[in-house]
């Protein structure tokens, strides 16, 4: 009895991956012969798990049933399980952080000693900082990856970085995550292109458009979404080039603040944007590495004001807005 219901946990354990089990594979991983995997099948079906059959060859998955089966986890799943939500309960999802409590409860009451005590390692040597983004409605990212499996034409209201607000009708095609803001990636009907909206400034509107066929995305969409969010959504473009390695360029630039292109093995290109140019000559001055601006031409003019400014500070015999050259 107890080898039948150790042999039918495991069985549950490999219905739960995400693809179609034949017979003959079932019975190889759980060391038995064919008719046995049937028994344990119909086994599953009258204890309530919905074990569907698939066309064509003879196989087997687990389908969505009226109640929520145990979920069995290996041990490598258990503890990133722990660790998605404990990182849940401090995200940019609002209105989650209770529900991410309560369930890593529940799983911390059930883990193996062994793997309460890594998860618990863990917690114990990690300090948790607020998120830095804004918090965006549950609800609207499952109303809008809704769309984007059903291929749904989406309808919102959104409001601009200039507080400017539209209705917008987009084919979505995804959603984008930087660590601090949700995206959406999709094709904006009536602008005839693709565009990239921050999550928190929509509001959808319920029901949903027509379906859709959908179109192919920019080749590189991580590269569209960092263009999008760190350069063309900003009055200022910049381009300039770092007179360092891309590698040490990248441990001082956040992929939210910039694109990095190399150029050598000595220099690289920065591509950034902001909506002031002395925002921009200030943090391109605060990189602590030699740089040669390429554009826009107002943020040449600001770094020099700004240069002047900074000397000035540094000799009260100058007079303030003058330079030191002669």
């Amino acid at each position: 009895m107890l080898e039948t219901s150790a042999r039918l946990l495991r069985l549950l354990s490999l219905l739960q991956t995400p693809r179609d089990w034949t017979g003959a594979e079932l019975a190889a991983r759980l060391a038995v012969d064919v008719r046995t995997v049937r028994r344990d099948i119909d086994k599953l079906r009258t204890l309530g798990y919905p074990v569907d059959a698939t066309a064509g060859v003879a196989g087997y998955r687990l389908g969505a049933g009226a109640a929520l089966p145990p979920l069995l986890l290996d041990d490598d799943e258990a503890i990133a399980v722990a660790i998605g939500l404990r990182s849940a309960a401090a995200g940019t999802v609002a209105g989650i952080e209770d529900s991410s409590l309560r369930a890593l409860t529940k799983l911390e009451q059930v883990l193996p000693s062994r793997l309460r005590r890594q998860v618990g390692l863990l917690h114990s040597a990690t300090v948790t900082l607020p998120a830095a983004g804004p918090a965006v409605d549950p609800d609207t990212l499952t109303a809008i990856a809704g769309a984007i499996r059903d291929s749904h034409r989406l309808r919102f209201d959104y409001r601009s970085h200039d507080d400017i607000a539209s209705l917008r009708i987009v084919e979505p095609h995804r959603l984008a995550h930087n660590g601090r803001r949700w995206y959406l990636v999709a094709w904006d009907v009536d602008r005839a292109d693709w565009r990239t909206f921050r999550v928190d400034r929509l509001r959808p509107r319920i029901p949903t458009g027509p379906r859709f066929v959908p179109r192919d995305p920019p080749a590189d969409l991580a590269h569209y979404v960092s263009q999008g969010t760190t350069t063309d959504a900003y009055r200022y473009r910049a381009t300039v080039t770092l007179l360092t390695t891309i590698e040490d360029a990248a441990d001082r630039i956040s992929p939210a603040a910039g694109l990095l292109e190399a150029v050598d093995e000595h220099s690289c290109l920065l591509h950034t944007g902001a909506n002031s140019v002395e925002q921009l000559a200030l943090y391109i001055g605060l990189l602590g590495c030699p740089f040669r601006i390429h554009e826009p031409p107002e943020l040449a003019a600001a770094v020099e004001a700004l240069a002047v400014r900074l000397l000035a500070a540094l000799d009260s015999r100058t007079p303030f807005g003058q330079t030191h050259r002669e």
